[in-house]
């Protein structure tokens, strides 16, 4: 009996120190990341380095064809492009960028494009960190709509037609960040959603995203989500089916 008992809890040691070791390989590459990212930050606040800023980016496939960009964060950035032989997709997205940091990106990254239209995705990566500065939440929020603002009057300027995606959705929260959340990401993202919808007009369309990609309870739907921010294949696919025919609408 006493040696049943003794291999029970060696058993159950080695399984401590099992999982022991793996969350600690875990929160090693989890911390190791983000040392990465912030130090490539300091290099390079605004990632200007990630796509080509000399004349090799305005280069075109197709000269006939109506030149789209989509521009944001890693939302815009893993958008695939519709299959339309009248348009020309270009990506300018860049992950885990604040809308101020796409703001401050747009004179080398879309302007030089000249597109016809511009497909703009920005402020999770803001508003996210509200949980983590609850006396801001008013200021994050307000400067979301400002920096989105600002980009649709820049591309006006540049005379583009400028469709901007409300906010997509946040789905349910891995346990590792429930410390990092709070209730108010999606009534911040309802709030700038609101503004984004206010926006439209002859020049600017809104294209309402959260509408298809959200749940009865305003949640990022589990048949769409890679994890808690980012679309799958089949997220996409869905938006991609509106943004489709939303384009075929838009004579330039």
């Amino acid at each position: 009996m006493q040696k049943k008992i003794g291999r029970i809890i060696c058993f159950l040691l080695a399984a401590l120190l099992t999982g022991s070791v793996m969350l600690n390989f875990f929160l090693f590459n989890y911390s190791r990341l983000y040392y990465f990212q912030l130090n490539s930050l300091r290099l390079d606040p605004l990632n200007l380095e990630f796509f080509p800023t000399d004349a090799q980016q305005t280069e075109t496939l197709k000269p006939e064809a109506t030149k789209v960009v989509f521009f944001g964060d890693s939302r815009a950035a893993s958008w695939p492009s519709p299959s339309l032989n009248e348009f020309e997709f270009i990506n300018r997205g860049i992950g885990s960028q604040t809308s101020n940091q796409v703001l401050q990106r747009y004179n080398a990254h879309v302007q030089p494009l000249s597109p016809e239209i511009l497909v703009v995705q920005v402020c999770i990566n803001d508003l996210k960190t509200i949980p983590l500065f609850p006396d801001k939440k008013t200021a994050i929020t307000a400067n979301c709509k400002r920096n989105i603002q600002q980009i649709v009057h820049l591309a006006r300027d540049q005379g583009i037609t400028v469709i901007v995606t409300t906010v997509f959705p946040v789905g349910k929260f891995p346990i590792q960040r429930k410390i990092f959340w709070s209730e108010d990401i999606p009534l911040a993202i309802d709030d700038v959603n609101q503004f984004i919808k206010s926006l439209g007009d002859d020049n600017v369309i809104v294209f309402d995203t959260f509408a298809i990609l959200a749940d009865e309870s305003g949640r990022l739907r589990d048949t769409y989500r890679i994890d808690e921010l980012h679309l799958n294949s089949a997220g996409y696919e869905a938006i991609n089916r509106e943004f489709t025919r939303l384009l075929k609408t838009i004579k330039k």
